[in-house]
């Protein structure tokens, strides 16, 4: 007999989650048989796959009293959307979904109900579904014949093509779009009783498949097309529906965004290489005969440049071509300008708080120029005459609003301090670049400077 993978051994292959939420799969599996005896019912737990797309049944049992609605086990097979909409609906919005009608694996219409399964977080980690048969079995052959008149009208106007296909794989129900499919594709007219095959000789391994619910993707001439098949079983014979989502435009338009998105990239990619083509020549210059008195200034627009340039490289590091994560991006400019700053016999910390916030790429370098002045600004100017000094950078979002807040505990700001350059272009990107307000005083214990800017994500 053939081994059956475990609830942890299913999730540690296709999903996402962590210890705690499998133990708490675990545990509910191992009350499975109760639940199923207690509901007369068939009881399953199906978990998101890693790519989200999909589900996988990850533990399942019937119940004692009542025949099962399942010839096979259905564990570690696959659930898609398109069959179980109520299973998906539950696992983005955590509602409950009861008493809804649904196709199983094998094909069969049964009556359906999903609640959440949630772990650490109050994440919600899975679903728990319950399946009852229908008792009534409907006789498949006339199935659209005997829908009530209001009924009988919902496939008419649906944009995707169905073909019902008897045990013969001929043709015994269309709707206008499938005809108007075969007229476009096959360039004759579509006529009941014919072989499937007669105008789609490509659907022959579709049909042949074992398996009694299939979606893929297949290309019929120029176009590409989502199938789904799934079969019904009535009391004499086994029919199959199969319907056709034309996928071509969608397709075409995935392209031109990836297009796009790769142009995108190398733009990024060329300026972020123009930057450090920039930083290096400022290197040199410094190694070269340059009065020490000028070095600072060099080393502050170096500073000014390889902060830009962080917005580029974490955003090539990333799957995204339009957003960086901020506190991120800060971290890795304020590790930079502590380090250079610790070489020079200097024991400085940073230290970060707050969540990790998603911006647009094209107010991230404004940012990236504002972090940096601002603990370049402690850097050189909070500790002056001492050796050790600690800088607290925090990120917050209040409302619609975004906070950076920069503390010290140095000797403390003073507001008859000559102007600065670096203030002042702090002050001008975050009020005229950000729309936001730049404020900075003495507390107790050394500087406060704080940015607030509107942005709403």
């Amino acid at each position: 007999m053939e081994k059956t993978s475990s609830v942890r051994e299913l999730c540690e292959m296709h999903t996402n989650l962590i210890d705690k939420d499998i133990c708490i799969l675990e545990n509910l599996s191992n009350n499975l048989t109760l639940i199923a005896n207690l509901n007369q019912a068939n009881v399953f737990i199906d978990c998101p796959v890693r790519e989200g797309k999909h589900a996988i049944v990850v533990a399942e049992q019937s119940a004692h009293s009542v025949k099962s609605v399942y010839n096979y086990s259905v564990v570690g097979k696959i659930a898609y959307e398109a069959f179980e909409p109520a299973v998906f609906y539950v696992l983005r919005t955590g509602k409950d979904m009861f008493v809804n009608r649904a196709l199983t694996q094998e094909g069969v219409m049964v009556q359906q109900s999903v609640v959440p399964v949630r772990g650490e977080c109050n994440r919600v980690i899975a679903v728990l579904i319950m399946e009852k048969a229908i008792q009534e079995e409907p006789e498949t052959s006339n199935f659209f014949e005997r829908q009530d008149e209001q009924n009988s009208l919902v496939p008419e106007f649906i944009e995707e093509s169905i073909f019902l296909i008897n045990n013969h794989n001929q043709i015994v129900y269309t709707n206008p779009a499938a005809i108007n499919l075969v007229t476009d594709i096959c360039l004759t007219e579509c006529v009941l009783g014919t072989s499937i095959f007669d105008y789609f000789p490509s659907f022959a391994d579709v049909l042949a498949s074992t398996e009694e619910v299939l979606m893929k993707e297949l290309h019929i001439g120029k176009k590409i097309f989502q199938v789904k098949k799934f079969h019904i079983r009535g009391k004499k014979s086994k029919e199959a529906f199969i319907i056709f989502r034309d996928m071509t435009e969608l397709r075409e338009k995935e392209r031109e965004l990836i297009s796009k998105s790769v142009a995108i990239r190398e733009i990024h990619h060329r300026v972020k290489n123009n930057l450090q083509t920039v930083a290096s020549l400022l290197r040199l210059q410094m190694r070269m005969e340059v009065p020490e008195e000028s070095k600072p200034h060099l080393l502050v627009s170096l500073n000014r440049v390889l902060s830009i340039s962080s917005v580029y490289e974490i955003i090539l590091a990333s799957s995204h071509v339009d957003h960086v994560d901020l506190l991120e991006l800060i971290k890795k400019i304020g590790d930079m300008i502590v380090y250079s700053e610790n070489q020079e016999s200097k024991n400085l910390s940073i230290e970060y708080i707050g969540e990790l916030h998603s911006i647009d790429s094209d107010i991230a370098v404004s940012v990236a120029l504002v972090a940096n002045e601002l603990i370049y600004n402690c850097v050189r100017h909070a500790f002056s005459g001492r050796t050790v000094g600690k800088i607290t950078v925090s990120l917050q979002k209040d409302g619609s609003e975004l906070e950076i807040q920069v503390l010290d505990n140095g000797i403390g700001y003073s507001p008859a301090a000559k102007p600065s350059l670096g203030l002042d272009i702090i002050r001008m990107t975050v009020e005229n670049d950000l729309g936001g307000e730049f404020s900075v005083c003495r507390i107790m214990e050394g500087t406060l400077a704080s940015i607030r800017f509107p942005y709403n994500r």
